[in-house]
């Protein structure tokens, strides 16, 4: 099967992301906005409770984004099934692996408070939460603007983002299937043949999670979450 075999046209892709748009409004907005919720309750009161919301919300998103994007409603972006149902099936074991966690309660979520972490991942989640405003920057309608919650590229930047910082006590299954997403076919498939600009934040948000795993495999971590 040759390469036009396996991928769609740029036309083809903003159809299917317009219509997948159309089809779950407000959803995204919803999911969205639970989002920006997630992350101000992280920097402001950081804890077990919210450390379980996070978890949930991370759960319940990657299934969507497994089940409802890549399976069912933007089941032909990847161009052949095979490849929809390898990607719903990677969002799905995330989801899984999340889900099971809220029982093991391993992994915690932090965010940096000082030096060049702070500054690095503090600017990654503002651009995160930014996809929209880029989206019509870009000229996209509303019902093509991309943002986390119910679209795989930022949802997928976001988990790195309140992951990165509970190094090494993280689930590494997790963060490497993230890092899969992000890293090698974004820069050639996303940016490259279908324009989507704004995925470079998921691309470098990849890069910075790869960076910070080698440096933290097995070191202590960075910060720890406070007590409650």
């Amino acid at each position: 099967m040759n390469k036009e075999d396996n991928m769609i046209s740029k036309g083809e892709f903003w159809k299917i992301m317009e219509s997948y748009g159309a089809i779950i409004w407000p959803i995204q907005f919803i999911l969205y906005f639970i989002a920006l919720l997630m992350i101000a309750w992280l920097i402001i009161k950081p804890g077990n409770v919210q450390n379980v919301i996070l978890k949930i919300y991370l759960a319940i998103v990657f299934a969507w984004n497994s089940l409802f994007f890549y399976l069912l409603y933007a089941k032909g972006m990847a161009g052949n099934s095979m490849g929809s149902y390898f990607n719903g099936f990677m969002f799905l074991l995330v989801s899984i692996l999340f889900i099971f966690d809220i029982f093991k309660n391993e992994m915690v979520f932090i965010l940096p408070k000082k030096g060049w972490p702070n500054l690095v991942t503090y600017t990654l989640i503002t651009l995160v939460f930014l996809y929209p405003l880029l989206g019509i920057i870009s000229g996209y309608n509303l019902s093509s603007l991309i943002m986390p919650g119910a679209y795989p590229c930022p949802t997928t930047a976001f988990a790195i983002l309140v992951l990165i910082h509970g190094l090494p006590k993280i689930n590494k299954v997790i963060f490497v299937i993230l890092l899969f997403c992000a890293i090698p076919f974004t820069p050639f498939m996303q940016i490259a043949q279908y324009g989507v600009y704004e995925d470079i934040i998921l691309f470098v948000s990849g890069i910075y999670g790869l960076i910070m795993l080698i440096r933290y495999w097995k070191k202590p971590k960075l910060q720890m979450i406070p007590e409650k």
